[in-house]
C-alpha cells in the first residue's frame, strides 16, 4: 500500500522558519522524483520544489529560491522542504508528491497546513 505522510506543519511568524518531511512506503522511493506543491482556497496546486530520482538535481518555484530547501534521503525513504524566511504569502496545504519519471505514476500525501501570520 502506498503511502505519503507529511508532517512538520503548523502556525509560525512571519521571518520563521519551519521544517516539512514525508514519509513514503509501498514503493521503491529512489527511483521516484519528489516534490513538494502547495495550494491555497481558490487556487491550482502550484509546484514549490522539485528533486531527481538519479541525481538529486532541485528546481524551485521563483517565489521560494534561496528560501527552501528540497532534501532527500534514499536510506529512509523521506523528503524533506526546509523553509526559511517565511511570510504569509507561503500560507497553504502542502502536499507531498511522488512521480516516477517517464511514466503517469503519480502519488499524493494528505497535506499539512501551514500558516504563515503574526
Amino acid at each position: 500500500q502506498v503511502q505519503l505522510v507529511e508532517s512538520g506543519g503548523g502556525l509560525v511568524q512571519p521571518g520563521g522558519s519551519l521544517r516539512l518531511s514525508c514519509a513514503a512506503s509501498g514503493f521503491t522511493f529512489r527511483n521516484y522524483a519528489m516534490s513538494w506543491y502547495r495550494q491555497t482556497p481558490g487556487k491550482d496546486r502550484e509546484l514549490v520544489a522539485h528533486i531527481t530520482s538519479t541525481y538529486g538535481s532541485t528546481n524551485y518555484a521563483d517565489s521560494v529560491k534561496g528560501r527552501f530547501t528540497i532534501s532527500r534521503d534514499n536510506a529512509k525513504n523521506t523528503v524533506n522542504l526546509q523553509m526559511n524566511s517565511l511570510t504569509p504569502e507561503d500560507t497553504a496545504v502542502y502536499y507531498c508528491n511522488a512521480r516516477l519519471p517517464s511514466t503517469s505514476v503519480s502519488y499524493w500525501g494528505q497535506g499539512t497546513q501551514v500558516t504563515v501570520s503574526s
